[in-house]
């Protein structure tokens, strides 16, 4: 078994590495050039730079936003250090949020920065990157793996108290219809317990 904090390099070096490699390749083949369609009405090369957060957020207000991919990595390196990601789903997704905010720290301590190139012309979307792409791809799947966990925990417990929700308050196994482990307090017909 793969341990976690390896999981955790491999896929964020992975992504910081293919996020760098396609910022070069974009600013040596399309800087000061007109947009490149790639699929037709919807999706086109265009070469910006960006100096907000992800997705052009906040651009030019001047603010360190350095700071949050910093904490984002502190955190996330925390987290696996300290044993605190379970699940192969979470380790995936935090690994893609780790290459990702790398990958934009990169770009704002050599030149203050992002370079953004890739822009969805369905809607009015923004032109992103890498390592945008890595950030909320990660985040979304966090969100669907921690949504699982709480289905499964759900019907868990309901499973274990023959479909009826379970009472934290309540200790013990009961086996059996009606409880083969005695009488409990309560009205003697598996009511709560008191």
């Amino acid at each position: 078994m793969i341990r976690p904090v390896t999981v955790l390099v491999l896929v964020s070096s992975l992504v910081l590495a293919l996020d760098q490699w396609t910022k070069r390749w974009a600013t040596e083949h399309l800087e000061f050039r007109p947009p490149v369609p790639v699929l037709g009405e919807f999706l086109q090369l265009t070469y910006t730079r960006n100096s907000g957060v992800a997705f052009g957020l906040g651009a030019g207000l001047g603010f360190p936003y350095y700071v949050f991919s910093i904490a984002a990595a502190g955190v996330i390196l925390w987290l696996f250090l300290r044993g605190r990601v379970v699940g192969t789903g979470r380790q995936l997704a935090l690994a893609l949020i780790l290459g990702g905010a790398l990958g934009n720290l990169v770009d704002r301590l050599k030149t203050g920065e992002v370079v953004d190139f890739i822009q969805i012309l369905w809607g009015r979307f923004p032109v992103f990157n890498i390592a945008d792409t890595a950030v909320s791809a990660g985040v979304a799947w966090m969100a669907w793996t921690w949504t699982q966990r709480s289905r499964t925990e759900t019907a868990g417990s309901e499973d274990a108290s023959h479909g009826q929700p379970t009472d934290p308050g309540t200790h013990g196994d009961r086996t059996g219809p009606r409880g083969a482990l005695g009488s409990l307090p309560g009205d003697g017909s598996g009511g709560p317990v008191a």
